[in-house]
């Protein structure tokens, strides 16, 4: 009996694991807006960088991640370090949270979660807006987030690819960044 009582114990905690949908965003882009505005293009953006993050840091090594191409370059867990610093920056330039000024220890995959998560929360808040002006501050305006920080996270996306290139373990052929698809 207490082994039929601990075996039905198990499978409920599994079956409870395997609805709780721990997903990472952007294995494919969402569907786009039914309007053009300044908030849901600036979304669409954010929506094609976690698109890009998602599948560039996508079954990364421990040898990818210290791949270093030369002394003075950056390792691809340095530049992945950067892209979390930026998707940050990103979020708390246009949320009404205050950033934690934690410096946490994550992991790899702490780290590239919480960077999916930060570009589809930001996404999620420039979607509902028209007027991305009400983002711009004392210290600059929103066209640099854009030209900033949006900008160079999609560049060091490519460095990643780049680098993972370089360490033996190519980006998967089958993403479609053009369609935000994964081809059949």
């Amino acid at each position: 009996m207490k082994k039929l009582i601990l075996t039905i114990t198990l499978l409920l905690s599994l079956f409870a694991m395997a609805q709780n949908d721990d997903t990472l965003p952007y294995y494919e882009i969402p569907e786009h807006a039914e309007t053009y505005t300044a908030g849901t293009v600036a979304s669409r953006m954010l929506d094609g960088l976690g698109f890009r993050y998602y599948w560039a840091t996508e079954g990364l090594r421990v040898e990818d991640l210290e791949y270093k191409p030369s002394e003075s370059g950056r390792s691809s867990a340095e530049t992945i370090d950067h892209l979390y610093g930026l998707s940050n920056f990103i979020l708390h330039s246009i949320s009404t949270e205050k950033s934690s000024d934690k410096d946490e220890a994550l992991t790899f995959e702490e780290k590239r979660k919480q960077t999916l998560l930060n570009i589809k929360k930001a996404s999620g808040i420039l979607r509902k807006i028209d007027d991305v002006s009400q983002f711009d501050n004392d210290r600059f305006p929103f066209w640099n987030i854009i030209n900033g920080p949006i900008s160079d996270a999609l560049w060091h996306c490519g460095q990643v690819v780049m680098l993972r290139r370089a360490s033996g373990n190519p980006f998967n052929s089958k993403v479609s960044v053009f369609s935000g698809r994964i081809r059949e």
